[in-house]
């Protein structure tokens, strides 16, 4: 598994119904890919994956899966209250034919490092995919510090990289210490990729912080004609003043955005 470049977590679209609207999301995911994505990662906080049966994520790792036709790995968002139902997601996902995971902690309990070792190993060790461990102490509660990630990359071969979302970019850092090359790093918060890179990030990914982060980036979408604001209660679409604030802003970086320089010429990417 190549982890480099832009892996970009990604919305699950919804229809009029709020059933998961696939031929959409067919057309997001190769959309990406033609834009310099070099990877596809459906399910996760931002897919409002805890929204989903476990029907409809496997429809969706279909869906993104036909679509990147073998042109870019799809990396499957785990997460589940359960260890085994994570495991049987893991499993499924293989079968699917995803080509890694990217695995979270579970939903609500925040357990004490024995027993977040025991689920994640469980997991990691369910298929032989390739498997990066999700890091946001600040979203889910449970934090996997620096000595940790290197017991668990030294017990486990096919853990091969972590999305580190703690906002302290000193982790990085004391990643790369205790295990060198052994994993690759991935930066998760959209503030820190800057630091991120100057203390051994390879490849970087944007992810906001905030509650109402998938709203915020499914407005982003709409208002660059790919995609709808349509989210799952218990999440609902922005509204009024705080709704034409973020249209603004979202409108004014659009307007503002750096251009690509070709030859004479300049043309907006």
């Amino acid at each position: 598994m190549n982890w480099t470049g832009v892996m970009p977590a990604i919305t699950t679209c919804f229809d009029a119904n709020l059933d998961v609207d696939h031929e959409f999301m067919a057309k997001h995911c190769r959309w990406l890919l033609e834009n310099g994505c070099t990877g596809i990662v459906p399910l996760g906080s931002l897919g409002e994956g805890a929204t989903l049966s476990f029907d409809e994520k496997l429809q969706v790792l279909r869906t993104c899966v036909n679509a990147a036709s073998g042109r870019a790995p799809v990396v499957a968002s785990i997460s589940a209250l359960s260890t085994s139902e994570a495991t049987t997601l893991a499993k499924a996902a293989a079968d699917a034919g995803c080509d890694a995971l990217m695995l979270l902690p579970p939903y609500v309990y925040q357990g004490d490092w024995r027993e977040m070792k025991t689920h994640v190993t469980a997991v990691f060790r369910a298929t032989p995919l390739a498997c990066m461990l999700y890091n946001n102490p600040l979203a889910y509660g449970t934090d996997f510090l620096p000595e940790q990630i290197q017991e668990l990359a030294a017990e486990n071969e096919n853990f091969e990289s972590v999305k580190e979302s703690s906002t302290d970019v000193r982790r990085v850092a004391a990643i790369r210490a205790l295990v060198g090359d052994r994993l690759e790093v991935f930066v998760g918060v959209d503030d820190a990729i800057v630091e991120g890179m100057g203390v051994g990030a390879t490849p970087l990914l944007r992810m906001d912080t905030v509650p109402q982060f998938v709203q915020l980036i499914k407005l982003v979408q709409t208002e660059v004609g790919m995609g709808t604001p349509r989210v799952r209660p218990p999440r609902l679409q922005l509204a009024g003043e705080k709704l034409q604030q973020i249209q603004k802003t979202i409108r004014e970086a659009l307007r503002t955005r750096p251009q690509v320089v070709t030859g004479n010429a300049v043309s907006a990417k």
